[in-house]
């Protein structure tokens, strides 16, 4: 974890078969530095809906996701409509949140700044 590079900058890592899920504090305090994510009380995933005026900006917004996601090689769940996607991001390996999920929506909601 690099606390002091912002989560957009990190890159995500390789994460061992066995290692644990973040704890619920830092699941809390990293979200808390998200606008409009979502953690549900399981505290499994990590999610947001974005808005878009119409579909060829939600498709346009899909592809960029799509792009960081293999750049990082951590993969949403992408569901998208005619004017609307939601992102819903876990790491399978330690069938939780890892630091891999904030990085990743960090540089998803880049994409909108």
């Amino acid at each position: 974890m690099q606390n002091d590079i912002p989560l957009k900058d990190q890159s995500c890592e390789n994460i061992a078969p066995g290692s644990k899920a973040l704890i619920i504090p830092t699941i809390e305090s990293l979200v808390a530095q998200m606008s409009g994510w979502e953690v549900p009380l399981n505290y499994i995933t990590l999610e947001k809906t974005f808005k878009f005026k119409n579909y060829h900006q939600t498709v346009s917004f899909v592809n960029a996701v799509t792009w960081i996601a293999h750049k990082e090689d951590h993969h949403p769940e992408i569901c998208f409509g005619y004017n609307e996607c939601k992102i819903v991001l876990t790491t399978h390996t330690v069938k939780g949140l890892s630091q891999n999920d904030f990085i990743v929506a960090a540089k998803i909601d880049a994409l909108l700044d």
